[in-house]
């Protein structure tokens, strides 16, 4: 990080010591394994494939508790984010916020099969609020960090950091809890830790109460050593203060015409990300009968090319710039989307490749769930840097003074919607039956932000000639 340093030093900003960049892009670290092994890969395919009699109508349910989240985060976030810019500091709503995460990440544990899904579904979704909520204040953090030029790399290295801390708990998972509820014995042999029975679903049920302890343990350096923003009004006169400026912020976004572009097309764009993410792992469940084991490698294998992805972004980022990278992140999404898709027992493309041969009895044993994985690399490229390159989008396109009203509004832009995409697989998928014809609803958003993206200006702010 020292040329991150030098770069800030060189540019006349502020310089933030190694330790407090470090500090926050560890958050990232410390958040991304409730994605990875509690949304994606392990709890969520767990909640549809055990605790639901049917798999349709779990899918179901999990896509209305993204949904329910969505819009109370959309409702939410531009207030706080304008409130934390009159009060000044962060940390204390990130503090605040990761009680909550931690709390109802703890009381999955109890989503043992056969109990109430409303309970298990709306802890999760209690959860994903808080980290969301926990996320707008430390990405408005990051244009105090660094210079503009180098917004994008610490982006996506952070992202990155997420992505390696992800796999690592979900190595643990996969290796050291999730049994086959056949044998009892995790994949390389061993019982699950702690005694936990995977007949009960315990192995899934852990993740929660793991992630919980991650994210307390490595956010601390965040608390300890990242420079905060300065004291601000208290409490009473900033929520007044912040909730004028917001409604004084939202007219200002109307005059900004390449920022609001910029906010819309993420709206649009991002719902089928998230509807992607959540979704997923959750339809390989249903499609192929996966196994906790089986779809915690695929997740791995996800995770590893998603590093790979950030790290090529981050250079790409510097030299391209943020829009470059998040179209080519969104081509790639919607090739995957449309590959998985098209993709089932014995087939992909719509049955026009036909995938002959029998299951071999390891991992992913036939032709077709090979074909998933293939595609799903395209996802673990893309989906990465095209979260982190729009963060660094708009810290472009702000200044740090006005960034904790204009990311609550990036939060609003990624979330206003965010339960239309999730909400619209649901119910697709309830209505027909078909988990497939759902999820080819997220191709509508994908496509749909990348063309309003296209005639966008970068940075945002830029003046159209």
């Amino acid at each position: 990080m020292a040329e991150v340093n030098g770069a800030v030093a060189a540019a006349g900003t502020e310089r933030a010591p190694r330790s407090g960049i470090w500090g926050w892009m560890l958050f990232d670290w410390a958040a991304q394994p409730f994605f990875t092994v509690v949304t994606t890969f392990i709890f969520g395919p767990y909640f549809v494939s055990r605790m639901a009699s049917d798999p349709a109508m779990g899918q179901a349910a999990w896509g209305y508790g993204i949904a329910a989240a969505g819009f109370i985060i959309a409702i939410l976030s531009p207030v706080l984010g304008s409130i934390a810019d009159q009060t000044g500091p962060r940390k204390p709503w990130i503090a605040v916020f990761a009680a909550i995460k931690i709390f109802s990440l703890c009381m999955l544990w109890y989503a043992a099969p056969g109990s109430s899904l409303f309970w298990a579904v709306g802890f999760f979704s209690l959860a994903s609020i808080a980290a969301e909520f926990s996320t707008v204040f430390n990405d408005s953090m990051m244009p105090r960090l660094v210079s503009k030029p180098e917004i994008g790399k610490i982006s996506n290295i952070a992202w990155g950091l997420g992505y390696l801390g992800g796999m690592i708990a979900l190595i643990f998972v996969v290796t050291m809890l999730a049994g086959s509820p056949e044998t009892g014995k995790t994949i390389i042999g061993a019982d699950p830790l702690f005694g936990l029975d995977p007949k009960l679903g315990e192995d899934a049920r852990a993740t929660g109460p793991l992630s919980a302890l991650w994210y307390f343990v490595f956010i601390l350096p965040m608390f300890f050593f990242t420079p905060d923003g300065k004291k601000g009004s208290p409490i009473g006169p900033a929520v007044r203060e912040g909730l004028a400026e917001l409604k004084s912020t939202l007219g200002e976004v109307r005059q900004r015409s390449g920022v609001l572009r910029f906010l819309i097309a993420r709206m649009i764009y991002q719902d089928g990300v998230n509807a992607l993410l959540g979704l997923g792992g959750v339809f390989a469940a249903a499609m192929f009968g996966w196994s906790i084991t089986e779809i915690g490698v695929f997740g791995i294998i996800l995770n590893v090319v998603a590093i790979f992805g950030c790290l090529a972004a981050s250079r790409l980022d510097t030299g391209l710039g943020s829009k470059v990278v998040v179209m080519i992140a969104l081509v790639l999404l919607i090739v995957a989307t449309i590959g998985i898709v098209s993709t089932g027992p014995g087939f992909t493309l719509f049955g026009g490749l036909m995938l002959p041969g029998a299951d071999t009895g390891g991992l992913f044993g036939t032709p077709a769930e090979k074909a998933y994985i293939a595609f799903g690399l395209l996802i673990g490229l893309a989906f990465g840097p095209v979260q982190a390159s729009s963060r660094s989008y708009l810290a472009r396109s702000v200044t740090a003074d006005e960034a904790g009203r204009y990311f609550g509004i990036y939060a609003l832009a990624g979330r206003a919607t965010s339960f239309t995409a999730p909400f619209l697989v649901a119910t697709v998928t309830a209505l027909s039956g078909s988990p497939r014809l759902g999820m080819a609803m997220i191709l509508l958003f994908l496509l749909g932000g990348m063309a309003v993206l296209w005639l966008t200006p970068y940075p945002a702010d830029r003046v159209e000639d």
